[in-house]
């Protein structure tokens, strides 16, 4: 009998009311749809690169990138969020263990002789104005028979959990913006070397222009006109430094840095990074283990399940073990010896008997969170599928228009050069050399921004195949 009260006893302890979590089940596509193959820069279901920005094959971006997970700022706040989360963490778990304090208690006190003293018999020469010490250790625990604690404990823990993929989250789009502000630094710098390199044209073909006009061939409004196409190129030029500047202090900024620190650094023009030849882009079904924004999805439906398992417990009855143990003198003298001891044990039960509907308010509230977290859930690999799907969209559309701005670049610098001959025989006006240029030069910076933006929409993929954080976080 006592075994199987003793067995009674186990089972009872380890009774946990509430739902237990499961991973949702949701059916992910085979792939992702048709993948490009007229464009230089293929996909393929590889296993995605955790280091892509690598694949640039810049040592510059490479550094920066290392460098951001020790100093961004942004991060460090999360990583303390994730402490704030254990904390909250080791609190709830405390709910579940013993509790002992140490009491000490004086008073002095004195009874009336026409109080409840009156109804008693004092002990001859018992004063009625005396000293009470009573030091006292108090102890109790909470038994958690049906799992409250323990479920308050699993929900602490998904929050933590949260809390970290919240971190990864941030960190994979501080990754990706750093990379995006590089790529339009570079973008820049490229675009002021085509304007400074036209505007040198320009200053060569005024002193042609002149030289005509010394002999008779060129006109006045020719060197106008070649001293105004001079000047309009010019007129780029103090946007183009300015925004580099921006560039520099965003990318500053995310590495916690004073502004124009990093000048020194990335101010020298350098060649626009490349995309590389083939990009993995692994599985859909892969996503949920990979991108932040699911993990911490799951993350959050479990501690709303969890609050429910708390929210069913709070039915049950609490059953607790207190006792205490001191001793209790009217004199210190005393105070310490074995007769004044004094000690209290034994279990307490709190049952709820009517609560106002307050516990089923409570019930029902977290059901409808934990429902409410499922929906979420769901959503966010939705939107994830659609994230990648629509990176690929626009990776591959991104390669065909930088295709069509080269081709227009290579037409503008032959219509350039034709332009320019046939104003050196005397057959065109000069107008049609600077019509020729301004062309030219439009394309260029077009041809410019299309290779930074082949290079932002591969970032924008990665990022939503969510590959990267596992650097930056561990």
């Amino acid at each position: 009998m006592r075994r199987l009260a003793l067995a009674g006893a186990v089972l009872l302890a380890s009774c946990t009311v509430g739902p237990n979590f499961e991973r949702p089940k949701v059916d992910s596509p085979a792939g992702y749809g048709d993948e490009a193959t007229d464009v230089p820069s293929r996909t393929y279901g590889g296993q995605v690169d955790a280091r892509w920005w690598t694949r640039f094959r810049d040592p510059e971006l490479s550094s920066l990138v290392d460098r951001l997970a020790k100093q961004n700022l942004d991060l460090q706040s999360a990583a303390e969020r994730i402490q704030q989360s254990r904390a909250e963490r080791d609190v709830a778990v405390s709910q579940g263990l013993p509790h002992i304090d140490a009491v000490g208690k004086y008073t002095r006190e004195r009874e009336s002789p026409n109080g409840v003293t009156s109804l008693v018999e004092p002990m001859p020469g018992a004063p009625l104005e005396f000293n009470l010490f009573q030091p006292m250790l108090t102890a109790s625990w909470e038994l958690d028979l049906f799992g409250r604690v323990r479920r308050a404990v699993e929900a602490a823990d998904a929050q933590a959990q949260s809390a970290v993929e919240a971190r990864r989250g941030l960190a994979l789009s501080a990754i990706a913006e750093l990379a995006r502000d590089y790529m339009q630094l570079r973008q820049l710098q490229r675009e002021q070397a085509f304007v400074e390199r036209n505007l040198a044209l320009s200053r060569k073909r005024i002193a042609l222009v002149r030289d005509r006009f010394a002999n008779g061939v060129a006109t006045t409004l020719d060197i106008a006109q070649a001293e105004a196409q001079a000047s309009t190129i010019a007129q780029d030029l103090p946007t183009l430094r300015a925004q580099q500047v921006q560039m520099i202090n965003a990318i500053g900024l995310l590495l916690a840095e004073p502004p124009r620190s990093l000048a020194s650094e990335l101010i020298a023009p350098a060649t626009q990074p490349t995309v590389p030849p083939a990009v993995p882009i692994g599985l859909p079904g892969e996503l949920m283990r990979r991108r932040p924004d699911i993990r911490q999805a799951e993350a959050d439906l479990h501690a709303a399940t969890a609050q429910t398992g708390v929210a069913v417990a709070a039915f049950y009855p609490d059953i607790s073990l207190t006792g205490s143990f001191g001793v209790e003198s009217l004199k210190t003298s005393s105070l310490f010896d074995w007769a004044s001891r004094a000690f209290m044990a034994g279990p307490s039960i709190d049952l709820p008997i009517f609560e106002g509907g307050r516990l089923k308010g409570t019930l029902k509230l977290r059901k409808s969170q934990q429902r409410e977290a499922a929906i979420a859930y769901r959503k966010t690999v939705l939107t994830a599928w659609h994230d990648v799907d629509n990176a690929l969209t626009n990776y591959a559309e991104a390669q065909h228009a930088r295709a069509d701005t080269l081709a227009t670049t290579q037409a503008d610098a032959r219509a350039l050069k034709a332009a320019e001959q046939q104003y050196g025989q005397g057959v065109t006006t000069f107008i049609d050399v600077i019509t020729a240029q301004a062309a030219l030069l439009q394309s260029q910076d077009a041809l410019a921004r299309g290779d930074a933006q082949v290079e932002i929409a591969l970032i924008a993929l990665y990022m939503a195949l969510g590959g990267g954080w596992e650097t930056a976080t561990g």
